[in-house]
């Protein structure tokens, strides 16, 4: 077990190697040992590209080792086609005699059935070797793919006495509690979530990007959740009571949805994470639902009094 840990943890280290680009998918990192030597090594670099496993396997010089080798993978190798063909099968065809898992894909199109297909092949599988490290490292991932939801984190910024806003006039821009720094790891929280998530009051406010601008990664997709039809047409007989349309990049969810509704339908949108921005209603709504994940919250040190507005949202 100590054997198969060493080389689990810099399968774990590779993982790592992609932090942003591979969500919706996972990050995963995979080894390839013959003769207690590394000879190839892999990592998913990006969503809709080739596996960890695949390229472990292409990175090794000799492949007629593969077939005395161990591949030590962080998730299970996938069973199905989806944007790439499955790696169980890849590992099935190259012959390699022992797959070492940490962890069994929560996904319901592998969940196992990639064990089992190189387990009917004749494979030695040994699984759950650092098997915490491994979910901990795709915590959104496995929890999204378990509950059927996504990993939901909210945050705001607030006053050192608890607004999260300010009084202005007409088409004056949101009071700021943010400096760089606080405003480089907001972005960096978006550019790790799949998606960002806003509500239309507070887009017709403030008209925000929600964009990833002060980070080195991606956009999120961007959702605006409309619930009174504000940025989109009022539904008729002909119509769904869930309308989707685009708006300047967005894609707004109208209609008369609970907190769970929305969240699901976000979820079967291919959605397992997602980073809420909203104004201080719509995240007591959640926190009172208690379907969330993790909180943030920036505190400046600004004391607002008596222009203070919007009191920020408690937690239990």
């Amino acid at each position: 077990m100590l054997y198969d840990e060493k080389y689990m943890r810099r399968a774990l280290q590779l993982a790592q190697s992609s932090p942003f680009d591979t969500h919706p998918n996972p990050m995963v990192g995979a080894v390839i040992v013959c003769d207690d030597k590394i000879i190839g090594e892999g990592f998913h670099r990006r969503c809709g590209e080739p596996h960890a496993e695949v390229n472990a396997i292409a990175s090794v010089s000799d492949q007629s080792l593969l077939s005395r080798s161990t591949i030590y993978v962080t998730l299970e190798p996938c069973s199905h086609y989806g944007k790439t063909p499955p790696c169980a099968q890849l590992i099935i065809d190259k012959a390699i005699p022992r797959v070492v898992i940490g962890a069994v894909d929560p996904f319901e199109k592998v969940a196992g059935r990639g064990i089992a297909m190189l387990q009917q092949a004749g494979i030695e599988v040994v699984s759950g070797v650092l098997v915490d490290e491994c979910r901990k490292l795709n915590q959104h991932f496995f929890k999204a793919h378990t509950r059927r939801r996504p990993f939901i984190t909210i945050k705001w910024a607030q006053s050192a006495d608890g607004f999260l806003d300010c009084k202005r006039s007409h088409n004056q821009p949101a009071y700021r509690f943010s400096n760089s720094a606080t405003t480089m790891l907001t972005h960096c929280q978006r550019a790790a979530h799949d998606a960002i998530l806003t509500t239309a009051a507070t887009y017709l406010a403030d008209t925000p990007s929600l964009i990833v601008r002060h980070w080195d990664g991606p956009n999120p997709r961007r959702f605006i959740f409309d619930r009174s039809y504000r940025l989109s047409n009022s539904p008729t007989e002909e119509t769904s009571s869930i309308n989707d349309s685009q708006i300047e990049g967005f894609t707004i969810i109208s209609g008369d949805l609970t907190i769970e509704q929305l969240f699901t339908k976000l979820y079967d949108m291919n959605v397992t994470s997602v980073l809420v921005e909203a104004g201080p209603r719509f995240l007591q709504a959640i926190i009172d639902s208690g379907i969330y994940d993790a909180v943030r919250i920036e505190s400046s040190p600004t004391t607002l009094g008596s222009l203070g507005t919007h009191p920020a949202p408690t937690l239990p």
